[in-house]
Protein backbone atom coordinates (compact mmCIF):
# COMPACT_ATOMS: atom_id res chain seq x y z
CA UNK A 1 0.00 0.00 0.00
CA UNK A 2 1.45 3.32 -1.04
CA UNK A 3 1.69 5.99 1.64
CA UNK A 4 -0.05 9.26 0.94
CA UNK A 5 2.38 12.10 1.39
CA UNK A 6 0.88 15.28 2.82
CA UNK A 7 2.10 18.48 1.23
CA UNK A 8 3.85 20.77 3.73
CA UNK A 9 1.85 23.74 4.98
CA UNK A 10 3.15 26.83 3.16
CA UNK A 11 4.85 29.38 5.40
CA UNK A 12 3.58 32.92 5.47
CA UNK A 13 6.03 35.80 5.19
CA UNK A 14 5.59 38.47 7.89
CA UNK A 15 4.06 41.69 6.57
CA UNK A 16 6.48 43.96 8.45
CA UNK A 17 9.44 43.64 10.84
CA UNK A 18 8.58 43.20 14.51
CA UNK A 19 8.62 46.25 16.77
CA UNK A 20 11.17 45.16 19.41
CA UNK A 21 9.15 45.77 22.58
CA UNK A 22 8.17 43.52 25.46
CA UNK A 23 5.75 43.36 28.36
CA UNK A 24 8.16 43.87 31.25
CA UNK A 25 5.52 43.76 33.98
CA UNK A 26 1.79 43.33 34.58
CA UNK A 27 -0.58 44.29 37.37
CA UNK A 28 -4.27 44.47 38.19
CA UNK A 29 -6.51 46.05 40.78
CA UNK A 30 -9.89 44.63 41.80
CA UNK A 31 -12.33 46.49 44.04
CA UNK A 32 -13.15 44.74 47.31
CA UNK A 33 -16.92 44.61 46.91
CA UNK A 34 -18.23 41.44 45.24
CA UNK A 35 -21.70 41.33 43.65
CA UNK A 36 -23.04 37.84 43.03
CA UNK A 37 -25.74 36.82 40.58
CA UNK A 38 -28.03 36.04 43.50
CA UNK A 39 -27.71 39.63 44.73
CA UNK A 40 -28.71 40.94 41.31
CA UNK A 41 -31.86 38.82 41.29
CA UNK A 42 -33.19 40.89 44.20
CA UNK A 43 -33.49 44.01 42.02
CA UNK A 44 -33.54 42.71 38.43
CA UNK A 45 -35.94 40.36 36.66
CA UNK A 46 -33.40 37.58 36.20
CA UNK A 47 -32.03 34.38 37.72
CA UNK A 48 -28.59 33.00 38.42
CA UNK A 49 -29.21 30.25 35.85
CA UNK A 50 -30.16 32.79 33.14
CA UNK A 51 -27.05 34.91 33.77
CA UNK A 52 -24.65 31.96 33.77
CA UNK A 53 -26.25 30.42 30.68
CA UNK A 54 -26.23 33.66 28.69
CA UNK A 55 -22.90 35.12 29.86
CA UNK A 56 -20.86 32.67 31.93
CA UNK A 57 -20.61 35.33 34.67
CA UNK A 58 -21.11 34.34 38.31
CA UNK A 59 -19.96 37.49 40.11
CA UNK A 60 -18.38 40.88 39.48
CA UNK A 61 -16.70 43.71 41.44
CA UNK A 62 -18.00 47.17 42.29
CA UNK A 63 -15.85 50.20 43.04
CA UNK A 64 -16.50 51.97 46.35
CA UNK A 65 -18.52 55.17 46.03
CA UNK A 66 -15.70 57.38 47.35
CA UNK A 67 -13.21 56.16 44.72
CA UNK A 68 -12.75 56.86 41.00
CA UNK A 69 -11.24 55.15 37.97
CA UNK A 70 -7.90 56.89 38.60
CA UNK A 71 -7.65 55.18 41.99
CA UNK A 72 -7.99 51.75 40.40
CA UNK A 73 -5.61 52.71 37.61
CA UNK A 74 -2.93 53.97 39.99
CA UNK A 75 -3.12 50.80 42.10
CA UNK A 76 -2.75 48.56 39.02
CA UNK A 77 0.08 50.78 37.75
CA UNK A 78 2.07 50.41 40.97
CA UNK A 79 1.67 46.64 40.81
CA UNK A 80 2.90 46.52 37.20
CA UNK A 81 5.88 48.75 37.98
CA UNK A 82 6.88 46.49 40.86
CA UNK A 83 6.60 43.46 38.57
CA UNK A 84 8.80 45.21 36.00
CA UNK A 85 11.32 46.29 38.66
CA UNK A 86 11.02 49.88 37.44
CA UNK A 87 10.28 53.15 39.20
CA UNK A 88 7.61 55.60 38.09
CA UNK A 89 10.42 58.05 37.36
CA UNK A 90 11.62 55.67 34.61
CA UNK A 91 8.41 56.13 32.60
CA UNK A 92 8.38 58.23 29.45
CA UNK A 93 4.60 58.03 29.00
CA UNK A 94 1.50 57.06 30.96
CA UNK A 95 -1.44 56.02 28.79
CA UNK A 96 -4.81 55.45 30.43
CA UNK A 97 -7.46 53.59 28.44
CA UNK A 98 -10.96 54.15 29.83
CA UNK A 99 -14.42 55.19 28.68
CA UNK A 100 -15.35 55.99 32.30
CA UNK A 101 -12.77 58.67 33.07
CA UNK A 102 -12.82 60.55 36.36
CA UNK A 103 -14.35 63.63 34.69
CA UNK A 104 -14.33 65.32 31.26
CA UNK A 105 -11.41 67.53 32.30
CA UNK A 106 -8.67 67.30 33.46
CA UNK A 107 -7.04 64.21 31.94
CA UNK A 108 -7.36 60.96 33.88
CA UNK A 109 -3.90 59.96 32.63
CA UNK A 110 -2.54 63.16 34.14
CA UNK A 111 -4.23 62.35 37.46
CA UNK A 112 -2.71 58.85 37.44
CA UNK A 113 0.70 60.20 36.47
CA UNK A 114 0.67 62.51 39.48
CA UNK A 115 -0.64 59.81 41.84
CA UNK A 116 2.19 57.40 41.03
CA UNK A 117 4.92 60.04 40.76
CA UNK A 118 5.74 59.64 37.05
CA UNK A 119 6.73 63.27 36.85
CA UNK A 120 8.62 63.08 33.56
CA UNK A 121 5.99 61.07 31.67
CA UNK A 122 3.73 62.26 28.88
CA UNK A 123 0.06 61.65 29.90
CA UNK A 124 -2.26 60.36 27.19
CA UNK A 125 -5.92 59.27 27.32
CA UNK A 126 -7.54 56.72 24.97
CA UNK A 127 -11.27 56.94 25.54
CA UNK A 128 -13.92 56.14 22.99
CA UNK A 129 -13.21 52.65 21.70
CA UNK A 130 -14.60 51.32 25.02
CA UNK A 131 -13.50 47.70 25.44
CA UNK A 132 -10.91 48.06 22.65
CA UNK A 133 -9.29 51.13 24.26
CA UNK A 134 -6.52 49.11 25.88
CA UNK A 135 -5.30 47.55 22.65
CA UNK A 136 -5.25 50.92 20.88
CA UNK A 137 -3.23 52.25 23.83
CA UNK A 138 -0.66 49.45 23.50
CA UNK A 139 -0.29 50.16 19.78
CA UNK A 140 0.35 53.85 20.55
CA UNK A 141 2.86 52.84 23.23
CA UNK A 142 4.65 50.53 20.78
CA UNK A 143 5.19 53.35 18.33
CA UNK A 144 6.39 55.71 21.06
CA UNK A 145 8.93 53.05 22.09
CA UNK A 146 10.01 52.62 18.50
CA UNK A 147 10.75 56.34 18.17
CA UNK A 148 12.01 57.75 21.47
CA UNK A 149 10.49 56.27 24.64
CA UNK A 150 12.23 53.58 26.71
CA UNK A 151 9.42 52.62 29.10
CA UNK A 152 5.69 53.23 28.77
CA UNK A 153 2.91 52.38 31.21
CA UNK A 154 -0.47 51.41 29.75
CA UNK A 155 -3.41 51.16 32.15
CA UNK A 156 -6.84 49.91 31.11
CA UNK A 157 -9.45 50.74 33.72
CA UNK A 158 -13.22 50.91 33.61
CA UNK A 159 -15.91 51.54 36.19
CA UNK A 160 -19.02 50.53 34.26
CA UNK A 161 -21.10 50.45 37.43
CA UNK A 162 -21.18 54.27 37.24
CA UNK A 163 -22.73 54.29 33.75
CA UNK A 164 -25.04 51.25 33.77
CA UNK A 165 -28.73 51.68 34.54
CA UNK A 166 -29.58 49.75 37.72
CA UNK A 167 -33.03 49.05 36.21
CA UNK A 168 -31.64 47.52 33.00
CA UNK A 169 -31.15 43.76 33.03
CA UNK A 170 -29.23 43.76 29.74
CA UNK A 171 -26.34 45.86 31.02
CA UNK A 172 -26.85 45.27 34.74
CA UNK A 173 -25.70 41.65 34.74
CA UNK A 174 -22.71 42.00 32.43
CA UNK A 175 -20.36 44.61 33.76
CA UNK A 176 -17.80 44.76 36.54
CA UNK A 177 -15.17 47.26 37.66
CA UNK A 178 -11.42 46.59 37.40
CA UNK A 179 -8.08 47.91 36.22
CA UNK A 180 -5.17 46.17 34.49
CA UNK A 181 -1.75 47.53 33.63
CA UNK A 182 1.32 46.64 31.60
CA UNK A 183 4.77 48.19 31.50
CA UNK A 184 6.23 48.08 28.00
CA UNK A 185 9.94 48.45 27.34
CA UNK A 186 12.34 47.98 24.48
CA UNK A 187 13.89 44.53 24.06
CA UNK A 188 16.97 43.18 22.32
CA UNK A 189 15.75 39.59 22.40
CA UNK A 190 16.01 38.32 18.81
CA UNK A 191 12.65 37.82 17.11
CA UNK A 192 10.64 39.10 20.08
CA UNK A 193 8.24 42.01 20.15
CA UNK A 194 5.03 43.17 18.57
CA UNK A 195 4.95 41.02 15.45
CA UNK A 196 1.75 42.31 13.83
CA UNK A 197 -1.58 43.95 14.46
CA UNK A 198 -4.99 44.40 12.90
CA UNK A 199 -7.56 47.09 13.68
CA UNK A 200 -10.94 47.80 12.15
CA UNK A 201 -14.14 49.75 12.71
CA UNK A 202 -17.74 50.04 11.59
CA UNK A 203 -19.89 52.95 12.75
CA UNK A 204 -22.78 51.77 14.90
CA UNK A 205 -24.87 53.19 17.72
CA UNK A 206 -25.84 49.75 19.03
CA UNK A 207 -23.66 50.41 22.08
CA UNK A 208 -23.77 54.02 23.20
CA UNK A 209 -24.10 56.61 25.93
CA UNK A 210 -26.33 59.16 24.24
CA UNK A 211 -26.06 62.25 26.42
CA UNK A 212 -23.29 64.32 27.91
CA UNK A 213 -21.53 65.42 24.72
CA UNK A 214 -21.91 68.29 22.25
CA UNK A 215 -24.72 66.58 20.32
CA UNK A 216 -26.91 66.06 23.38
CA UNK A 217 -25.64 68.19 26.27
CA UNK A 218 -26.70 67.42 29.82
CA UNK A 219 -30.11 68.82 30.77
CA UNK A 220 -32.81 67.90 33.24
CA UNK A 221 -34.53 66.10 30.37
CA UNK A 222 -31.52 63.92 29.47
CA UNK A 223 -31.21 62.94 33.11
CA UNK A 224 -34.93 62.17 33.41
CA UNK A 225 -34.77 60.12 30.19
CA UNK A 226 -31.78 58.15 31.57
CA UNK A 227 -29.74 59.08 28.51
CA UNK A 228 -26.50 59.15 30.48
CA UNK A 229 -26.57 55.39 31.00
CA UNK A 230 -24.97 52.84 28.70
CA UNK A 231 -27.34 51.23 26.21
CA UNK A 232 -26.46 48.00 24.44
CA UNK A 233 -28.10 45.86 21.77
CA UNK A 234 -26.92 42.40 22.78
CA UNK A 235 -27.78 40.76 19.48
CA UNK A 236 -25.81 43.32 17.50
CA UNK A 237 -22.81 42.87 19.80
CA UNK A 238 -22.99 39.10 19.37
CA UNK A 239 -23.21 39.28 15.57
CA UNK A 240 -20.34 41.74 15.23
CA UNK A 241 -18.05 40.15 17.82
CA UNK A 242 -18.41 36.59 16.55
CA UNK A 243 -17.66 37.65 12.99
CA UNK A 244 -14.99 40.34 13.45
CA UNK A 245 -12.87 38.87 16.26
CA UNK A 246 -11.94 35.60 14.45
CA UNK A 247 -11.30 37.55 11.24
CA UNK A 248 -9.08 40.08 13.03
CA UNK A 249 -7.17 37.30 14.80
CA UNK A 250 -6.51 35.50 11.52
CA UNK A 251 -5.34 38.73 9.88
CA UNK A 252 -2.93 39.56 12.71
CA UNK A 253 -1.53 36.01 12.79
CA UNK A 254 -1.00 36.08 9.03
CA UNK A 255 0.69 39.47 9.33
CA UNK A 256 3.12 37.89 11.80
CA UNK A 257 3.80 35.01 9.45
CA UNK A 258 2.19 32.54 11.88
CA UNK A 259 -0.45 29.87 11.58
CA UNK A 260 -3.27 29.99 14.12
CA UNK A 261 -2.00 26.66 15.48
CA UNK A 262 1.34 28.31 16.28
CA UNK A 263 -0.22 30.83 18.67
CA UNK A 264 0.37 29.67 22.25
CA UNK A 265 -2.05 31.96 24.11
CA UNK A 266 -5.22 33.86 23.20
CA UNK A 267 -6.00 36.76 25.56
CA UNK A 268 -9.46 37.72 24.38
CA UNK A 269 -12.00 40.35 25.35
CA UNK A 270 -13.62 39.14 28.58
CA UNK A 271 -17.17 40.11 27.66
CA UNK A 272 -19.22 36.96 27.43
CA UNK A 273 -18.17 33.32 27.69
CA UNK A 274 -20.39 32.37 24.77
CA UNK A 275 -18.68 34.92 22.50
CA UNK A 276 -15.24 33.62 23.53
CA UNK A 277 -16.33 30.03 22.95
CA UNK A 278 -17.79 30.88 19.54
CA UNK A 279 -14.59 32.68 18.50
CA UNK A 280 -12.31 29.85 19.61
CA UNK A 281 -14.55 27.28 17.94
CA UNK A 282 -14.46 29.25 14.69
CA UNK A 283 -10.65 29.33 14.94
CA UNK A 284 -10.54 25.61 15.79
CA UNK A 285 -8.38 26.29 18.84
CA UNK A 286 -8.85 24.51 22.22
CA UNK A 287 -10.43 26.69 24.89
CA UNK A 288 -7.59 25.97 27.32
CA UNK A 289 -5.44 28.37 25.28
CA UNK A 290 -7.79 31.25 26.15
CA UNK A 291 -7.66 32.12 29.89
CA UNK A 292 -11.01 33.15 31.39
CA UNK A 293 -11.46 35.83 34.08
CA UNK A 294 -14.99 37.03 33.26
CA UNK A 295 -16.65 34.32 35.35
CA UNK A 296 -15.55 36.08 38.55
CA UNK A 297 -15.03 39.64 37.25
CA UNK A 298 -17.74 40.18 34.63
CA UNK A 299 -17.13 42.35 31.58
CA UNK A 300 -14.51 44.80 32.84
CA UNK A 301 -14.28 46.74 29.58
CA UNK A 302 -10.78 47.33 28.27
CA UNK A 303 -9.33 45.89 31.49
CA UNK A 304 -10.58 42.40 30.61
CA UNK A 305 -7.79 41.43 28.20
CA UNK A 306 -5.25 42.76 30.72
CA UNK A 307 -6.67 40.65 33.56
CA UNK A 308 -6.34 37.52 31.43
CA UNK A 309 -2.75 38.40 30.50
CA UNK A 310 -1.88 39.14 34.13
CA UNK A 311 -3.29 35.87 35.46
CA UNK A 312 -1.34 33.88 32.87
CA UNK A 313 1.81 35.86 33.60
CA UNK A 314 1.80 35.48 37.38
CA UNK A 315 1.15 31.74 37.03
CA UNK A 316 4.22 31.35 34.83
CA UNK A 317 2.23 30.16 31.83
CA UNK A 318 3.92 32.51 29.36
CA UNK A 319 7.27 30.93 28.59
CA UNK A 320 10.27 32.46 26.78
CA UNK A 321 9.61 32.50 23.05
CA UNK A 322 5.85 31.96 23.38
CA UNK A 323 3.52 33.74 20.97
CA UNK A 324 0.29 35.30 22.08
CA UNK A 325 -2.60 37.38 20.80
CA UNK A 326 -4.59 40.12 22.51
CA UNK A 327 -7.95 40.75 20.83
CA UNK A 328 -11.02 42.81 21.74
CA UNK A 329 -14.04 44.62 20.35
CA UNK A 330 -15.65 47.76 21.72
CA UNK A 331 -18.42 50.24 21.08
CA UNK A 332 -18.36 52.03 17.81
CA UNK A 333 -17.87 49.26 16.70
CA UNK A 334 -14.08 49.21 16.97
CA UNK A 335 -11.96 46.07 17.24
CA UNK A 336 -8.34 45.06 17.15
CA UNK A 337 -5.75 42.32 17.63
CA UNK A 338 -2.09 42.48 18.64
CA UNK A 339 0.33 39.59 18.09
CA UNK A 340 3.40 39.31 20.35
CA UNK A 341 6.35 37.00 20.78
CA UNK A 342 7.64 36.85 24.35
CA UNK A 343 11.37 37.50 24.79
CA UNK A 344 13.76 34.62 25.29
CA UNK A 345 16.05 36.83 27.40
CA UNK A 346 15.70 39.82 29.72
CA UNK A 347 12.95 42.01 28.31
CA UNK A 348 13.81 45.50 29.40
CA UNK A 349 16.49 47.71 27.85
CA UNK A 350 16.81 51.11 29.51
CA UNK A 351 20.37 51.97 28.52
Amino acid sequence: MNAVLEEPVPRIAPVRPAIPIAVAGTGIHLPDRVITNEQLTRTLDTTDEWIVDRTGIRERRRLAANLAVSDMAAAAARSALTDAALAAADLDAVIVASYTSDQPLPSTALIVKEQIGAHHALPLDITQAACANGLQAILVAAHLLQVSARAVLVVAADCASRVTDPRDRTTGVFFGDAAGAVVLTRTESAGAGLLAWDFGSQLSYDVEIRAGGSRLPTTEHTVADRDHYLRMDGRAVWATATSQLPQSIRTAAAGAGLLITEIDHFFLHQANLNILTAAMTELEVPMERAPITLDLLGNTGSAGVFTALHHASIRGRIRPGDTYLMSAIGAGFQWGTLCFRHPTAASGELD
